[in-house]
């Protein structure tokens, strides 16, 4: 009788995450400009399968090849939503989610991230939407290894009902993200083909 060893039993869930990640978001950094702006105005045109209007919706800035969520965010905020920007508050914590218009001057925070001034008011999302470097079909996401998301949306939950969208283009997927305790699951990716529903797994 032979006995079969999970391999997270033999290689660390953070090193399976880190080389997950890297291969990801190769995949994604080998993406077309054009085509990586295509999929940004394809999730953007699409029907958002959440009520937006009087809700707070925290979007991002996106950094480097991420996929770019101010088509969403404009098109949210034209149905009536209320924006919000993520500003790090220190490692370890929270990120705070200030509001945030379209023309407003922003900061240059950690790793140049625009994120709004610190006189723009503190605001508690009704739906999140979470850049991330992987993900799969049972609503985990791997993110880029400092876990200010699963903290920010563990103390949302804590306080409201929120919903937590990944973003991101296709490629990004995985079989399965090595997950721990500490790891917060989306209920839904929006990718340029297609929105996954993840909120009855």
């Amino acid at each position: 009788m032979t006995t079969t060893i999970p391999i997270e039993r033999i290689i660390p869930i953070d090193q399976l995450k880190a080389d997950l990640r890297k291969t990801a978001l190769a995949r994604r950094d080998a993406l077309p400009a054009a085509e990586r702006q295509a999929a940004a105005e394809a999730i953007a045109s699409r029907r958002f399968p959440l009520p937006a209007a009087g809700k707070i919706v925290s979007g991002f800035s996106p950094l480097k090849s991420e996929i770019n969520p101010l088509p969403l965010m404009r098109k949210l905020a034209d149905a009536g939503a209320r924006l919000a920007l993520p500003v790090v508050a220190g490692r370890g914590l929270p990120l705070i989610m200030r509001a945030y218009a379209f023309g407003q001057e922003l900061n240059a925070g950690v790793w140049g991230i625009r994120e709004p001034k610190d006189d723009a008011p503190e605001l508690d999302p009704d739906i999140l939407i979470v850049p991330l470097a992987a993900f799969d079909r049972r609503g985990n996401r791997i993110g880029y290894g400092a876990g200010y998301y699963d903290r920010t949306i563990r103390r949302l939950r804590s306080i409201k009902p929120v919903v937590a969208v990944g973003i991101a283009y296709a490629a990004q997927e995985v079989a399965e993200v090595p997950t721990t305790s500490r790891d917060e699951t989306l209920d839904l990716v929006l990718t340029e083909r297609e929105v996954i529903d993840l909120r009855g797994h």
